[in-house]
């Protein structure tokens, strides 16, 4: 297996593996192309492949924190927009005075995207919360 160190920077390291989202190759992303309209939303958006690289790197250099909140993007790729931000407002102290919304809002995510590494964080924040009081509306 290659050390992950060696493939930073993955732009010039690893070119094969630098691709968006569509599968674009990041040497093709260029202003013109964006101007011209030949580049969409979907095409400029990072896939997981390349944040679970990224994590690896990051693992590798001794950055584990890092690595984890990059996996954790890795999974959040598939979520539509509107559940990201919806969870983001849920997390917000006081946005959420039942427990329960939360958790359910963990499952989901677990069951239908496969992200339990972002559930797990979010069934982390539940138990802080309890224990902090913030299940209460604060405004």
């Amino acid at each position: 297996m290659t050390d992950p160190l060696g493939l930073y920077p993955v732009s010039e390291k690893a070119q094969d593996r630098a691709t968006s989202a569509s599968g674009l190759p990041l040497d093709r992303l260029t202003l013109e192309d964006v101007v011209a309209g030949r580049i969409s939303a979907g095409d400029i958006r990072i896939s997981a492949e390349a944040l679970r690289l990224q994590a690896d790197i990051a693992r590798a250099a001794g950055r584990d924190r890092l690595a984890l909140n990059l996996e954790r993007a890795a999974e959040l790729v598939s979520v539509p927009q509107d559940i990201i931000l919806e969870t983001y407002e849920m997390l917000r102290p006081g946005r959420v005075t039942d427990p329960s919304l939360l958790s359910a809002r963990a499952e989901m995510l677990r069951r239908d995207y496969g992200a339990h590494a972002v559930a797990a964080l979010i069934d982390e924040a539940v138990a802080v919360y309890a224990r902090r009081n913030l299940f209460r509306r604060r405004y």
